[in-house]
C-alpha cells in the first residue's frame, strides 16, 4: 500500500465557472486557474502523484501548457490514473475535504463523489469528500478563495 497527500488553492473571480468535483455550481464566482480550477480533483490527482512518486499535477498538467487551457479536471484525473495503472498502481481509497464558505457544497458531495468514483473505477463507498467553511478565517473565511485537501490510498494492481 502507498499514501499520498495533496493540496490545492485558487482565488475566486467574478465571472468563472465554480467546478468543485466535477460538478458545475451555480455561482457569481468560481475558481481563477488555467484550467476549470477544480479545486478537489487537483488536489486528489496530487495526493495519486504524490503517492506513487509521480511529482505533481504541475508535473503532468503544467499550467505553461496552452492545451490545458480551460482543462476538464475529470479527464485531467482519468488521464492521472492511466499514468498509475502504466506503474502497476490503481487508488484503492480516497479521502478528501474542499473548504469553502459560500456557496454551501453539502448538496453536491454525493454527485462528486460518484463522479470520482466512476472516473477511477471505484465503488462510491471508496471515496468519501467533506464539505468545510472556515469560520470566516483566512482568505476561504472572507470567500476569497476556495482549497482542497486529499489523501489517496494505491495498491498494486
Amino acid at each position: 500500500m502507498r499514501v499520498g497527500i495533496g493540496g490545492d488553492v485558487h482565488r475566486l473571480a467574478e465571472g468563472r465557472r465554480l467546478v468543485v468535483g466535477g460538478v458545475e455550481i451555480d455561482s457569481p464566482r468560481g475558481a481563477a486557474a488555467h484550467s476549470d480550477g477544480d479545486v478537489l480533483l487537483h488536489a486528489i490527482i496530487d495526493a495519486m502523484f504524490g503517492a506513487a512518486g509521480l511529482g505533481d499535477i504541475g508535473d503532468h498538467f503544467p499550467d505553461t501548457d496552452p492545451q490545458y487551457k480551460d482543462a476538464d479536471s475529470r479527464e485531467l484525473l482519468r488521464r492521472a490514473s492511466a499514468l498509475l495503472a502504466e506503474k502497476g498502481l490503481r487508488v484503492v481509497q480516497l479521502d478528501a475535504t474542499v473548504r469553502l464558505e459560500r456557496p454551501k457544497l453539502g448538496p453536491h458531495k454525493s454527485t462528486m463523489r460518484e463522479h470520482i468514483a466512476a472516473d477511477l473505477g471505484l465503488p462510491a463507498e471508496s471515496v468519501n469528500v467533506k464539505a468545510k467553511t472556515a469560520e470566516g478565517l483566512g482568505s476561504v473565511g472572507r470567500g476569497e478563495a476556495i482549497a482542497a485537501e486529499a489523501v489517496a490510498t494505491l495498491s498494486d494492481l
